[in-house]
């Protein structure tokens, strides 16, 4: 354990809630790859490596022993066979699991289930590959927007799809918005705005305390009061590049072990009842709530300023 994180690790006691009475476990998991980024396409090879590089010398010190997806279609066309294969064998060198994430991030409020799953196979055309020149498979999956169908017709036929392919979807139980952060994040980086940054990273990282205020207790009401492994969404942008450390901490200091995808989703909880059929992408533990025919409580929202200047920006 490095020396700051050692130090970041006491400051995230200064937040931490209470440890539980048992084992905590997460699967850290990162959305988005490449990069996540306002309309960003990668179209040059030096700075698609270098950011990746920025990334993943954050993360390798850390041992999350993370999965990541990826949306092929934020590399340029005319340099994807070339740049994609390079910034997933980095990933891959750094120990961590690759999955789909679909081509383009489609919607699926706004297509057929036949044409998101169109795009479910076009994003998988250059990871397949850099995972079988390995002797490893594509087999993990992660729907954009955690959207998994707003009809019966259309989740049954997204489901079957995804099983007929051999996937294995990667569920997500602790939900918390940091793509809001990072999108104010990224345009007080773009403004040279250094004080504007460490605001909204602050703001994170005390969020995200308080989102795990939240799902942990709401957890245990689905298993007689055990906590269940979880698994954290996150995205690869330039926020959690300089603040994902921080977040790491406080789960340390919250007495959570890092585990891999597979390892939580062992978990029995992972094979709870689903019934859930809604216009809207959410957490796993409201899923299973839902399907209980409990009332589901929802997570807390970011700042009321994060949320205003996010509005006002789009």
């Amino acid at each position: 354990m490095t020396p700051r994180l050692i130090l970041l690790i006491v400051a995230a006691l200064l937040l931490a809630g209470p440890a539980a009475a048992g084992p905590r476990t997460v699967a850290v998991t990162f959305d988005d790859l490449p990069y996540q980024g306002e309309g960003r396409r990668l179209c040059d090879r030096d700075q698609a490596l270098a950011l990746t590089g920025e990334f993943l010398t954050m993360l390798v010190p850390l041992d999350a022993h993370a999965t990541a997806f990826v949306n092929e279609g934020k590399v340029c066309e005319a340099g994807r066979d070339e740049i994609l294969p390079a910034i997933l064998d980095l990933w891959l060198d750094a120990g961590v699991a690759l999955g789909n994430h679909t081509f383009s991030h489609i919607n699926i409020h706004q297509t057929t289930a036949e044409a998101w799953l169109d795009d479910v196979d076009r994003g998988a055309e250059v990871t397949r590959s850099v995972l079988a020149a390995r002797g490893q498979i594509l087999h993990w999956f992660r729907h954009p927007y955690l959207f998994t169908g707003e009809t019966a017709e259309k989740h049954d036929a997204m489901a079957a799809g995804l099983a007929t392919r051999g996937y294995d979807v990667a569920p997500v139980t602790i939900d918390n918005n940091d793509w809001m952060f990072a999108a104010l994040y990224r345009r007080a980086e773009a403004a040279g705005d250094p004080a504007l940054m460490a605001r909204i990273g602050t703001a994170y990282v005390a969020h995200m305390t308080t989102v795990l205020d939240h799902w942990e207790p709401y957890s245990a009401e689905l298993t007689g009061g055990r906590e269940p492994a979880q698994v954290l969404l996150l995205h690869a942008n330039s926020l959690n590049r300089d603040w994902y450390p921080q977040i790491h901490a406080l789960y340390l200091a919250r007495g959570y072990r890092f585990v891999s995808l597979e390892t939580a989703l062992a978990d029995p909880i992972y094979q709870h009842a689903d019934t859930y059929v809604r216009a809207n992408g959410v957490s796993w533990l409201h899923r299973w709530t839902f399907s209980d025919g409990r009332p589901i409580r929802w997570e807390p929202e970011p700042p009321a300023w994060i949320v205003e200047a996010y509005e006002a920006a789009n």
